[in-house]
């Protein structure tokens, strides 16, 4: 393989990569916050027009992250039922609610006393029917629950 081949490699590696990165980048993104153009035709540009659509992506597609500053802040964005804002804010997930943490610890912490319970109850019960065996006032073997 010679120069040229190597160059060409490299360069089907950048765009694979570029390709990747803008793919999953617009996959993980809301739909309400892509700009120009739906999702779907975004992940479409990007499969099917590479190395130009993961670049049109990146430039006029990707959400701007920089908090309303910089060229084109007050450009509108996309979304399928008019404007964003106004929108409800997002559920979190369960691992990252701290209110639905603290009602797991506190539910996980009565099974446990209820289960410590049980068995401290069970326990006292095991103790007095072997008392009563050894003192011989009950002849009836100990019944398993």
């Amino acid at each position: 393989m010679g120069a040229m081949g190597r160059l060409l490699f490299l360069v089907f590696l950048a765009d694979l990569a570029l390709l990747v990165i803008a793919l999953i980048d617009c996959l993980s993104t809301d739909g309400d916050e892509i700009r120009a153009l739906p999702k779907a035709v975004w992940v479409l540009l990007i499969l099917f027009a590479s190395p130009l659509g993961p670049i049109a992506y990146w430039y006029a597609g990707r959400p701007r992250r920089d908090d309303g500053a910089g060229a084109g802040a007050g450009a509108p964005a996309w979304h399928p039922a008019g404007s964003a804002a106004g929108r409800a804010p997002r559920d979190l997930a369960p691992d990252d609610n701290p209110e639905f943490l603290r009602e797991l610890s506190a539910r996980t912490r009565r099974t446990e006393e209820e289960r410590l319970r049980r068995w401290e109850a069970e326990l006292r019960r095991r103790e007095e029917e072997l008392r009563r065996d050894e003192n011989g006032t009950d002849s009836d073997p100990p019944t398993v629950p």
